[in-house]
């Protein structure tokens, strides 16, 4: 249950990290091309999916995604001088609903390894006889 609970804690700062990185090139535009969100969102797309299938544990995911949601509702703060990092425009908010998409859509994502597990016969249907 440690190593479960501290592998949680690791993905949490690990989606944290991208999180803010992202945050902040998410403004980036190359013309009318918002480069910036769309490597910010395969990015942190591409971590969600690699944690959700390496480990095989939906928490893990969730855990990055929640840090990185946390990092981005933290930095469209107002800061102390004033600053905003994720300004009230059009392409703040849809990075916004963007990133909560990308955790929503990998955590929620069926577990399909239990289909491929039925679909190729179950190792006791096998000994059985039931499956040739």
């Amino acid at each position: 249950m440690l190593s479960r609970g501290l592998s949680w804690l690791a993905a949490a700062l690990v989606g944290a990290v991208y999180g803010v990185a992202a945050t902040i090139a998410h403004s980036f535009t190359l013309g009318p091309v918002p480069l910036g969100m769309i490597l910010g969102a395969v990015a942190c797309a591409a971590l969600l999916i690699a944690l959700r299938t390496l480990t095989g544990d939906r928490w893990a995911a969730l855990a990055a995604g929640l840090g990185m949601m946390a990092l981005l509702l933290t930095i469209s703060q107002r800061g102390p001088g004033g600053s905003i990092i994720v300004p009230n425009t059009v392409l703040g908010n849809v990075w916004m609903y963007v990133l909560a998409g990308i955790v929503v859509l990998v955590v929620a994502w069926p577990d399909l390894s239990r289909l491929r597990a039925l679909s190729s016969g179950a190792p006791d249907e096998r000994r059985r006889g039931v499956v040739d």
